[in-house]
């Protein structure tokens, strides 16, 4: 079996069609992005994702940024895994239950000035969720927010935008 594999792929050419051109208009938008960032804050982000009952998507999309094509942690944008340690608190999903007094003690344990970003539908309005019996509604319900990034979910780049606008709201 494995020699027939082998033979089978011997014979198969490459593919004839060309690599498609891609356009770098994402990689500027991302550093002017990030050189506002540190421009505003003018030292290093810490920030603390907090899943408070989502899907995932918004998190793959937040895993995203730490990538090579977005590398915020090269600038000095870090997650961490504390909320002691931490600057901003990146919340997603609706506010279920059983996260209710999670998030409402990280909150707490960060250190002020902190600020505070529902990422995602579900984070600003309740999205799908909020009708469930498990879900409290909107983060907004139990935090004060100071940014929303909706979208479901939204891009890294909307993600990048709305630290950004977070970080202006509290320096600016």
């Amino acid at each position: 079996m494995t020699w027939q594999l082998l033979k089978r792929i011997a014979r198969t050419r490459a593919p004839a069609e060309p690599v498609p051109a891609g356009g770098d208009d994402w990689r500027t938008e991302c550093q002017q992005l990030h050189q506002q960032i540190l421009d505003v804050l003018g030292r290093a982000l810490s920030i603390r994702q907090i899943d408070a009952g989502s899907c995932n998507g918004c998190e793959l999309e937040i895993h995203a940024l730490n990538n090579p094509y977005y590398n915020i942690e090269g600038l000095g944008i870090r997650f961490v895994a504390s909320p002691r340690h931490a600057d901003l608190l990146l919340v997603t999903g609706p506010l279920a239950l059983n996260m209710r007094e999670a998030v409402r003690l990280a909150y707490e344990a960060t250190p002020h000035p902190k600020l505070v970003v529902a990422a995602g539908e579900c984070a600003c309005t309740g999205g799908i969720f909020s009708d469930s019996y498990a879900v409290c509604g909107p983060l907004a319900n139990l935090l004060p927010v100071d940014v929303s990034i909706p979208g479901c979910p939204p891009s890294p780049v909307e993600l990048l935008r709305g630290i950004l606008a977070a970080l202006r709201t509290k320096t600016g």
